[in-house]
């Protein structure tokens, strides 16, 4: 159970660095250093809770402490400046879903309609193969392996269940292995 000793244990948590700030700037504000140690690693947590993988929650909790520092006379004097943290962190997250999900749709539409286009090291039987998959199948496979998110994370995209998207990865799989490798999967 690695993921639970991350959640307890921050000590692992990567900071951003020390913020030295100038008295002049917090006057009558809680020290933005004291903020942070105190919101930082309930923050990690609170996004690891969002995006199953340490790195990405440590990397949204500090994107969003650095927003909150260039705001820091205005958010300081809010009633709720931890409330303020979390709404940007869960922000940016959304930010992330939605630049993911708009990149997948580009990736799908590689095979269909961009037969021209120069597509680097990725062979034209993979493209073919990928292509000739189910709209949904292919999304899930693309979400999944290509983009490299949690079944979680593409299940939220594609508004299905996480063992939907896993039953369609399996089954994507299972069809490019059979289109790629067919002397593997002949029965007679």
């Amino acid at each position: 159970m690695q993921r639970a000793r991350h959640l307890g244990d921050c000590s692992h948590v990567r900071t951003v660095g020390t913020v030295k700030r100038d008295r002049a700037d917090i006057e009558g504000a809680p020290d933005f250093e004291a903020f942070y140690r105190a919101e930082f690693p309930g923050l990690v947590r609170a996004m690891f809770l969002l995006v199953p993988d340490v790195d990405e929650a440590q990397e949204l909790a500090q994107e969003a402490m650095v927003r909150v520092y260039e705001r820091w006379d205005r958010v300081s004097a809010m009633e709720s400046p931890g409330g303020y943290l979390f709404r940007v962190a869960t922000n940016l997250n959304r930010h992330r879903v939605r630049w993911l999900s708009v990149r997948a749709r580009r990736l799908l539409t590689l095979g269909a309609g961009q037969r021209d286009v120069e597509i680097g090291p990725v062979s034209r039987d993979l493209v073919d193969a990928i292509s000739s998959l189910s709209v949904r199948l292919r999304e899930a496979f693309m979400l999944v392996d290509w983009l490299g998110m949690s079944s979680d994370e593409a299940a939220r995209i594609l508004h299905i269940a996480p063992a939907s998207v896993r039953s369609r990865v399996h089954r994507a799989r299972r069809e490019l292995r059979a289109r790629l490798n067919p002397e593997e999967h002949d029965d007679g």
